[in-house]
């Protein structure tokens, strides 16, 4: 089932110590099918360089398991929601690569000091609330509806990314490849902004004709940056 799937999400998942966002086994990939219902993410607590595409699991939005020999990650209650509530992504990417999970358990959004994070994300990158309380009973189911929340209102396609507090970053995209670039970009974008700060504790963020120029030069419906296929 979605053996093609399979390979895609096995691919990112080894993607992620490739790109430096994983130590040991703090990461997952997944990816949905849209016409299915069904979404492929990798297994819980698993190495990456013991990883066989047909490792993957198959899981619905029930929160059922369809297809696999191991259970799925942990946190794969989080990506449902995500999937559930923004119907234009196809791919879900958690780390806790170290600049954007510092970001994070700092419980601070990074803000748009420059044009490398206006190229990829609108504007600054939020930090959600720390769940409270019975929400730890279903804390990976939460922790999604608590990254929905931080989103009302926001634009996640403009804004691929959310640092939940005092835990880590998550990323998502069209697919599971966009989504992982992503998660690239922000870890780089995290770790220059930091840098910024200790440069110039006064910083503030780029002019937003500075942020707007470059974000729709590449995502506006004039944009213009790279080849027309």
């Amino acid at each position: 089932m979605l053996e093609q799937l399979k390979q895609t999400v096995y691919e990112a998942n080894m993607d992620l110590p490739k790109y430096g966002l994983v130590t040991f086994t703090w990461g997952n990939v997944s990816a949905i099918d849209r016409e299915s219902g069904y979404f492929v993410i990798k297994p819980s607590g698993m190495d990456y360089d013991k990883l066989k595409p047909e490792d993957m699991v198959v899981m619905d939005l029930d929160g059922n398991k369809i297809e696999g020999r191991y259970n799925p990650s942990s946190d794969t209650a989080t990506h449902l929601e995500l999937y559930k509530a923004f119907p234009k992504i196809g791919g879900v990417v958690h780390t806790h690569s170290p600049w954007a999970t510092s970001w994070a358990q700092a419980g601070r959004g990074i803000p748009c000091y420059g044009t490398t994070h206006a190229d990829y994300m609108y504007g600054e990158i939020p930090c959600a609330r720390c769940l409270q309380g019975t929400e730890f009973d279903e804390y990976e189911k939460n922790t999604g509806l608590l990254i929905v929340e931080t989103f009302q209102g926001k634009d996640y396609e403009a804004v691929p990314a959310v640092l939940c507090k005092n835990h880590g970053p998550f990323t998502w995209g069209k697919d599971a490849c966009e989504a992982v670039h992503n998660a690239v970009v922000l870890e780089e974008v995290a770790k220059m902004a930091a840098q910024c700060e200790m440069i110039n504790p006064e910083v503030r963020p780029a002019p937003q004709e500075l942020q707007d120029k470059h974000y729709y030069r590449k995502h506006g419906a004039n944009a213009y940056y790279g080849q027309n296929e």
